[in-house]
């Protein structure tokens, strides 16, 4: 595999309220309240220009429809409404983060405006601040730069996306982000891994981050010698990132591959003309010409001089520089598809059909074409982008957005966004950054730290990482202290496996509060209950205060009365077997070794 180099951007969600409004952080699956169909377009930014990818989103000329909640929702997120001052606490939860990084404060945090187009904000743009600059963490290869940390806000929730409309879910837009940008310090796939595993364990470490699926999002950068910076978005899990990294290294060597080879063939420039080859299909067999044309749309194709064989080629696993070429059209123009040369004659178009298209484009030997099949001014703008993305291949690897896929290859989204795309936010005040702020904000435990403290008090080293990155790491320091009687390892392992365990025994779905396992453990500590009857307790699925005087244990005198009874009534019954019969009979209401040592006592007396 090529070298590569690699850069990461994490987004983690904020467990606070929306970043600039009083809704609420929640995200629903229940049915909307109501719906907003807009239509966005790309303005001049603060440089004078319009952003390239932003312009190339306007282009698609789209319907967004809004699916809105009442109590998630406000006019801000609809863009109604001027957003409010920046959330404090969002706000101090980077300072927080910042200076686990050793990072440099800006002296003031200024909102930003950037320029999003692909519907995902209703206004076109998110708002965006910077915190602080020059961080660093340590990593198995070496120091890894943090240049920018940022706080921002989450964009709408993508439900569905159709050739001319998109629907977004406005739940999620207005939640808070952090931003954690690592310089391009990252040198394999693995190291890729270890580096955003340990990002997520210092923000996790702050205990003011959101848990679960959606609430920490990886985008990664990937360059190789002789490529271009290519981002890859939406990276959720985190096993996944070191396959982006190694099949998008495949991937732009490919590229260059393909790039030397046509350099051989001496194509500097591909212009073609676009040309209707529908009279030629109109009996054609393939499913998708026929549909095209009785909607009355065309059959419309472009040659692609000396590229034979090339567009073919596969670039990534089940992926080749035609899939490209089909990804940027229909991104451009919505199209379901591209046919190309190389996979001709299939799709239900002959050999025959093939060679009069090839004639009919003024295709030589080495020549290659594309094909499109839609109403024609939809197949006219993916025929353009085909182009484009043509000549970008003469070029080698172009500078892209790409989406990850689950197979860990990577799908084309949009071009690289430039500097165009940021201007102020004029409508909220600059924050100072005061001193008092930064010293009034605890650097936290690292949740590193903490695995090594917890195994000193006597934790595997499974159990201490599971109590450490768990919400109940408060709850475990806290009881650990308290009860002194019992042993950390015991209270860890309540605390973590105690649902579990009950789903598994009793096939019994609980789920107990913070003061149900301090109504167990000060029962425990006390010697009140045996730890025989914690999950028949449990299994109650009560509040623990209520049931524990039905799981009591006996004082010694009753426990000696109810001993003499089972002694009477099994006479000439073995020792063993007597002590199984009173562990039965007695099961939680007396310690076993208590049992054993009275039972002793009394059948050595007798």
């Amino acid at each position: 595999m090529a070298k590569v180099k690699c850069g990461l951007e994490i987004h983690q969600q904020v467990d606070t309220k929306k970043l600039f409004c009083e809704c609420d952080s929640i995200i629903h699956e229940n049915t909307p309240h109501y719906t907003i169909t807009r239509k966005l377009r790309a303005v001049v930014g603060e440089t004078g220009e319009v952003d390239i990818a932003a312009a190339q989103e306007a282009l698609k000329g789209k319907k967004y429809e809004y699916e809105a909640y009442d109590d998630n929702c406000c006019l801000i997120e609809l863009d109604e409404e001027p957003p409010r001052s920046l959330r404090q606490e969002a706000l101090l939860a980077g300072v927080q983060v910042a200076k686990l990084f050793k990072a440099k404060f800006v002296d003031e945090v200024q909102v930003m405006r950037k320029t999003v187009v692909d519907g995902s904000n209703t206004s076109g743009f998110q708002r965006t601040a910077l915190v602080a600059y020059d961080g660093r963490i340590d990593s198995s290869l070496g120091k890894i730069s943090i240049p920018t940390i940022i706080i921002e806000e989450d964009a709408a929730r993508l439900i569905k996306d159709e050739p001319d409309k998109t629907t977004f879910r406005l739940d999620r837009l207005g939640i808070p982000l952090l931003e954690i940008s690592t310089g391009p310090d990252i040198v394999s796939p693995d190291h890729c891994a270890e580096v955003a595993e340990k990002l997520g364990l210092f923000l996790r470490s702050t205990g003011k981050v959101k848990r679960g699926l959606g609430t920490i999002r990886q985008d990664v950068n990937v360059s190789i010698e002789g490529g271009e910076r290519v981002e890859i978005k939406g990276a959720q899990d985190l096993k996944l990132l070191p396959k982006l990294v190694e099949l998008e290294a495949v991937r732009q060597q490919s590229l260059i591959d393909i790039k030397k080879e046509l350099e051989k063939r001496n194509v500097r420039e591909v212009f073609a003309q676009i040309v209707d080859a529908s009279r030629l299909l109109v009996n054609s067999k393939s499913k998708v010409i026929a549909s095209a044309l009785s909607k009355g749309g065309a059959v419309l194709g472009i040659k692609l001089p000396c590229f034979k064989g090339l567009i073919g080629k596969e670039v990534q696993p089940g992926r080749r520089l035609g899939t490209e070429f089909s990804d940027r059209a229909k991104v451009a123009s919505g199209v379901g598809g591209i046919f190309h040369s190389d996979e001709l004659p299939n799709y239900g178009i002959l050999p025959d059909e093939v060679e009069q298209i090839a004639k009919h484009l003024d295709c030589g030997n080495h020549d290659g074409f594309v094909l499109v099949a839609d109403a024609k001014n939809r197949a006219e703008r993916a025929l353009q982008a085909v182009l484009v993305r043509a000549n970008d291949a003469i070029r080698g690897v172009p500078k892209e957005v790409r989406r990850a896929n689950e197979d860990g290859t990577t799908t084309f989204m949009r071009l690289m966004p430039g500097a165009a795309r940021m201007y102020p936010e004029t409508d909220v005040l600059p924050i100072k950054i005061t001193k008092q702020m930064i010293d009034s904000v605890e650097i936290p435990e690292l949740i590193e730290h903490k695995i090594g403290r917890y195994e000193k008090l006597g934790l595997g080293h499974d159990l201490a990482e599971l109590v450490a990155k768990s919400d109940r790491a408060l709850l475990f320091d806290q009881f650990a202290k308290s009860f002194k009687a019992l042993k950390p390892a015991y209270i860890a392992e309540l605390l973590m496996t105690a649902e579990r365990t009950v789903k598994r025994q009793f096939n019994i779905e609980i789920n107990p509060a913070d003061e149900d396992f301090c109504a167990l453990l000060t029962a425990l500590e006390h010697e009140e209950i045996s730890k025989e009857s914690v999950l028949e307790i449990l299994k109650e699925k009560k509040s623990v205060k209520e049931v524990l005087n039905k799981y009591r244990m006996l004082s010694e005198g009753e426990l000696l009365r109810e001993l003499t009874r089972i002694i009477e009534e099994s006479k000439g019954m073995p020792i063993n077997a007597l002590i199984g019969k009173a562990m039965g009979e007695l099961r939680g209401k007396a310690s076993g070794q208590k049992i054993v040592e009275l039972l002793k006592k009394l059948t050595k007396s007798s």
